[in-house]
C-alpha cells in the first residue's frame, strides 16, 4: 500500500497519532504542536518512542482541540488558555461549558483592589489635580519618583507571577 493510500485511511478515535497526523487532523503545523507542548505541560503529555517521535494519545488530541478552540477561535493568549484549562479542564472547553470570562473580568464583579493599585490611583489623581500654575515645591519630582518606584514594583510582581505560572 502506498503512502498516499495509507494517509487516506481514517484512524479510530482511540488510535495514537504521530505529530504529523495530529497536525493534519487539526489543520495546524507540527511546530505549533511542539510549541504548545512546552506551554501546556499539564494537559499535553504525548508518549515519546525510543526514536524520539511523539505519539499523541486520544486525551492529548482532546487537549489540542481545546487549546485550538481557546487560542484560535476565542482569541485567548496561551497563558490565559493554560490557566483556564488548569482551572476548568479540557472537558468543559470541549463541551462548550467553560467560562471564558473570569469573574474578575465580568461587568458585575467589582474591580480587583490591592495596595499597589490604590497607590497608583492616588499618584494618578495627584498628577491630575496639580495645576501647572502653582505646583508645590518638589511635589512633581516626588510624585514622579513614586510613580517610577511603583512601575518598577509592578514589573517585578508581573515577572514573579509569570515565573510562578510557568
Amino acid at each position: 500500500m502506498s503512502n498516499s493510500a495509507a494517509r487516506k485511511i481514517e484512524k479510530s478515535a482511540d488510535a495514537y497519532r504521530s505529530i504529523g497526523e495530529a497536525a493534519d487532523e487539526l489543520g495546524l503545523q507540527p511546530h505549533v504542536l511542539r510549541y504548545w507542548e512546552t506551554k501546556f505541560k499539564k494537559q499535553l503529555k504525548p508518549l515519546k518512542r525510543r526514536d524520539g517521535r511523539r505519539m499523541f494519545r486520544p486525551e492529548d488530541m482532546d487537549a489540542l482541540r481545546a487549546i485550538q478552540t481557546l487560542v484560535h477561535d476565542q482569541g485567548m493568549t496561551l497563558k490565559g488558555a493554560a490557566k483556564l484549562l488548569s482551572e476548568q479542564g479540557v472537558g468543559s472547553v470541549l463541551e462548550g461549558q467553560a467560562r471564558i470570562v473570569a469573574p474578575a473580568d465580568s461587568v458585575e464583579a467589582a474591580p480587583q483592589s490591592s495596595p499597589a493599585r490604590e497607590m497608583q490611583e492616588t499618584v494618578r489623581q495627584a498628577f491630575q489635580a496639580s495645576s501647572p500654575q502653582s505646583p508645590a515645591t518638589g511635589t512633581t519630582e516626588r510624585l514622579e519618583t513614586i510613580l517610577s518606584d511603583l512601575t518598577d514594583i509592578k514589573a517585578r510582581l508581573d515577572a514573579a507571577r509569570q515565573k510562578q505560572a510557568a
